[in-house]
């Protein structure tokens, strides 16, 4: 039996295809060409983070990944317990100091704007005319009366003196 083996093993293995031959397997089989001859290189795989970049064995690869895995949660893990609080940072003028829900809040902060102006208006509304303020001894002169016209090296000296005198009077030295 074993002498009878003894041809070549080519003439043995039929190499006839198992499905008729069709026309549409060879449109198929020229898709596959040209899917393979447009295959991106390695470096684009490695680029788009396809495929990995390091010489490291296979079987190395998966232990490299969970250790730098681990490294970066180690690191969000310390960045996140020397974090500030939330009134540290409201303190901080970082965050507002508003309980409302961030949906909301924008419109809080819109509100909180038109408020200050109301009250900014009401509160120029109600503010006394120059004439009184001289009258009281709170100015030394009207500021919006047409007087005299003062030259811009004037205007300058008199409005640094009156700053002066501001100051003064705010430190407590007048």
């Amino acid at each position: 039996m074993a002498e009878e083996n003894k041809e070549p093993r080519s003439a043995i293995i039929d190499e006839s295809p198992i499905s008729p031959v069709r026309p549409t397997s060879h449109v198929r089989q020229n898709s596959l060409e040209k899917h393979l001859q447009h295959r991106p290189d390695l470096k684009e795989l490695k680029e788009r983070h396809i495929l990995l970049d390091n010489n490291a064995a296979p079987s190395l690869q998966h232990a490299a990944q969970e250790l730098e895995r681990q490294r970066v949660t180690d690191s969000l893990k310390k960045g996140l317990e020397h974090r500030p609080d939330r009134a540290d940072l409201e303190a901080r003028n970082i965050l507002p100091h508003s309980n409302a829900a961030p949906a909301i809040q924008g419109q809080q902060r819109e509100l909180e704007k038109h408020m200050r102006a109301d009250s900014l208006n009401e509160k120029l509304g109600h503010r006394p005319k120059p004439e009184d303020l001289v009258r009281e001894g709170i100015l030394k002169e009207d500021p919006t009366s047409p007087g005299k016209e003062l030259s811009e090296a004037e205007a300058g000296k008199k409005y640094e003196e009156a700053m002066e005198e501001e100051y003064a009077k705010r430190e407590g030295g007048a």
